[in-house]
């Protein structure tokens, strides 16, 4: 399960005493969830004012936090293009797999000191994360634009023969080159229709140079062949080939422009892989400071909504559940009947439930806090 539940009751007596109390309801009993105490340390609490407006600044900071986690970790598995099963390898928080480091949380005193007050740590990891979220849109449209110049250029030389670049297949002896009078022409036939094609192509307009068609490339549906006629007979001759199913191609052979395009592939393909090795290391590097700061956001809610629902002096215990998937139903039965006592108005609303004029902004409601943490952050099974 990549499910955790972060919840947290008021300290019983002590706050050991409220984490014996979850560990025999669920755990040692009946096994419904693997349990972690999460370290919150000791916050600057500053006024009920400031709490209140702060509870809805996290909520917003929060969702667009997660919207920044998942954006790095969807554009990981994005340019990982062929090796989708790396991606989960490559999304680490401080080096460790997401689960390990939610499990073995520890407020990074470092990045974001306690000796500044809650507002101001919400406005370092808001800059923080804002600044992350501006650079992948950067980078993400650098590298975008460059893979799809390269897949353009690529996609010209795949495909039908009605439609792909036929620089690479043609070559200089092919053509009648120079003349002033005869010009050499590349059509599209149907392998259905070979034989039509070579009945009739000396016909299709007056002036075809008898014996002049070559085969020079076939693919699953049709083959190219070059036929030279006299430049006057050109529009005729293209008339009367439409007329029988066969497509002339409009190609004149020029070198340099061919090499052009050769240097350009290269290049891209080049610049790509370049690009490549250091965008990776950027995104680990900056999905890890991404996810650190949604966890401390995490832990700033707990903070603050522990604190307006179960009062002062701080005294309560923030507590990890990963539930067993087998019994979530249980599990919340469980962890209800432990604290239905904390409040006795909160018959258990659940974000499903649409009840007008009142908005949990999608957040279930219980009488416990409650917050849950998803590390599932892509849109496929890895």
């Amino acid at each position: 399960m990549t499910e955790f539940w972060l919840i947290s009751a008021p300290g019983d007596k002590t706050c050991q005493q409220t984490w014996d109390k979850l560990m025999v309801a669920t755990t040692r009993a009946n096994n419904l969830s693997t349990n972690h105490k999460f370290n919150i340390p000791d916050l600057k609490v500053g006024t009920l004012d400031v709490l209140v407006g702060l509870s809805d600044e996290l909520a917003k900071l929060d969702t667009f936090v997660e919207s920044v986690v998942k954006k790095v970790a969807q554009y990981m598995a994005d340019v990982l293009e062929d090796s989708r099963d790396k991606v989960q390898e490559n999304l680490l928080a401080n080096g460790v797999d997401l689960v390990t480091y939610i499990s073995r949380y520890q407020w990074d005193m470092a990045k974001y000191p306690i000796k500044q007050s809650l507002k101001n740590i919400c406005e370092i990891i808001s800059k923080q994360v804002t600044q992350i979220d501006n650079d992948l849109k950067a980078r993400a449209s650098a590298y975008n634009n460059l893979k799809g110049n390269l897949q353009n250029l690529e996609r010209k030389n795949a495909g039908s023969l009605l439609t792909r670049s036929l620089a690479d297949i043609v070559k200089k002896e092919d053509f009648v080159l120079d003349s002033e009078y005869l010009i050499t022409m590349l059509v599209v036939v149907p392998k259905t229709n070979y034989t039509d094609w070579q009945k009739t192509y000396e016909t299709l307009a007056e002036m075809v140079v008898p014996r002049s068609t070559k085969q020079l490339f076939e693919d699953h549906d049709s083959g190219l062949f070059s036929v030279t006629l006299f430049r006057k007979a050109v529009d005729d001759f293209k008339h009367k080939a439409r007329e029988n199913k066969f497509t002339v191609r409009e190609f004149q052979y020029n070198e340099e422009e061919m090499k052009a395009d050769k240097e350009e592939m290269t290049r891209l393909s080049t610049d790509k892989k370049k690009q490549f090795g250091p965008l990776v290391r950027w995104l680990k590097v900056n999905f890890s400071e991404a996810f650190i700061a949604w966890i401390h956001i995490k832990a700033l809610r707990v903070f603050v909504e522990s604190v307006l629902r179960y009062g002062l002096p701080v005294n309560f215990q923030a507590m990890l559940l990963q539930p067993n998937k087998k019994n979530m139903k249980k599990l919340r039965e469980v962890l209800d009947d432990l604290y239905k006592h904390l409040d006795s108005s909160a018959a258990v609303i659940d974000a499903a439930m649409d009840i007008p004029g009142l908005n949990l902004s999608q957040q279930e409601y219980y009488p416990y806090v409650y917050y849950k943490i998803d590390c599932n952050l892509l849109d496929f099974k890895v």
